[in-house]
């Protein structure tokens, strides 16, 4: 069984055992069966790889919550100014991923950004296509997507 799975089952046992069948119970669950695992598989190669992986999914989520805040904030400005700035444009993105899954939430991120929707990949699998309602600077705008599917890459491996 996996690492995961055994998190899982750890974290199941603790809401089956406590009696309280709560979302947030589950939560406390995976944290206490994920400290477990910490300490009693921390020389097994197969914990390893997967206790590793909780600094990463964090510092991913605050990133995107971050660039989130960003986006909406600049959509809400331009709703409730008189004047619209937006500069609509299509940037075509190189791809370094390689995985249908990394490319997919490649996407998605994208696409659930205000303001920025992932029109199309390429067949090839080697370029994605963006709209974009504020294309004011394509490379600082490249630079933002590349750093973004560089996560997406690290968290993904």
């Amino acid at each position: 069984m996996r690492a995961f799975g055994w998190n899982m089952l750890l974290a199941l046992a603790w809401v089956i055992l406590s009696g309280t069948y709560t979302i947030s119970n589950l939560f406390i669950g995976m944290v206490l069966s994920y400290l477990v695992l910490a300490y009693v598989g921390r020389d097994k190669p197969m914990f390893a790889r997967y206790l590793g992986k909780l600094p990463k999914i964090v510092s991913f989520v605050l990133f995107f919550i971050w660039d989130l805040i960003k986006a909406n904030a600049r959509v809400a400005y331009d709703v409730l100014t008189p004047t619209h700035l937006m500069r609509p444009g299509v940037i075509a993105i190189p791809l370094d991923v390689k995985d249908d899954g990394a490319i997919t939430m490649f996407a998605n991120l994208i696409t659930a950004t205000p303001g920025s929707l992932a029109l199309d990949v390429s067949s090839d699998r080697k370029v994605l296509y963006v709209h974009l309602m504020y294309l004011d600077d394509e490379s600082r705008q490249l630079a933002e997507f590349k750093a973004l599917e560089a996560r997406v890459i690290d968290l993904l491996g």
